[in-house]
């Protein structure tokens, strides 16, 4: 790929921390991949570039990362409808999420059917992720909306607690806002849960409603900013 006019081409030493240093200043880009030689970057939603020596932008990487930046666009755009579908479910089947029905599928088949894709879904893209589970866990395991919420954030506690392993080594994390909203999250978790017991399936089932649609729109006006 070649790198857009007026993009710095670093040397090889400076690679790295430097680079994500200069352009995170900036609010230019976001660093995808680090490497010996070369250091790639996303700016914006539709350019990726290489910083480096010359003609390190060229060979099959650069397909991979292509293909991982298709993957998400093609994910921003069918997120919105799947946050539709969701807020769809739940509020047609208002007589159905209060009780605890049959299960479709076992323990094993909800991992590989729901768990898997919708957990590959949160650690690439993420929004409404809380939602499809518990769409999920009703859906096709017959749980009471109350419990389905419980078991929901049990997944999410857990694809969390995997993704800052991973992105832990990475330097990425801003730790000064994270801890400021996970402090926020903690408060705002034990009014959720608190609520949720006290009123139930009703009040969850239209909050997720109203949290999948806000998400869908948020998503949607994304695409056209």
């Amino acid at each position: 790929m070649m790198t857009p006019a007026g993009a710095p081409v670093l040397a090889v030493a400076q690679v790295g921390s430097a680079a994500r240093r200069a352009l995170c200043c900036s609010h230019r880009g976001s660093v995808l991949a680090v490497f010996e030689h070369s250091c790639y970057v996303a700016l914006g939603a539709r350019e990726l570039i290489c910083l480096g020596g010359p003609g390190l932008g060229a060979g099959p990487l650069n397909v991979l990362l292509a293909s991982a930046a298709d993957a998400s666009r093609l994910l921003s755009r069918i997120a919105p409808f799947l946050l539709i579908g969701v807020a769809c479910f739940f509020l047609l089947s208002r007589n159905h999420i209060g009780t605890k029905r049959p299960a479709v599928v076992g323990n094993a088949a909800f991992a590989a059917l729901a768990c898997l894709p919708i957990g590959f879904y949160d650690g690439f893209f993420g929004p409404g992720t809380g939602s499809m589970y518990a769409a999920a866990f009703v859906l096709l395991l017959g749980r009471e909306l109350r419990s389905a919420t419980a078991d929901t954030k049990i997944l999410n506690t857990a694809g969390s607690v995997v993704a800052t392993a991973i992105l832990l080594p990475s330097g990425l994390i801003v730790w000064p806002a994270a801890l400021a909203m996970a402090l926020g999250g903690i408060i705002g978790g034990q009014i959720g849960a608190r609520l949720a017991l006290r009123w139930g399936a009703p009040l969850i089932r239209r909050m997720l409603v109203l949290v999948s649609i806000a998400l869908a729109i948020r998503l949607i006006l994304q695409q056209y900013n």
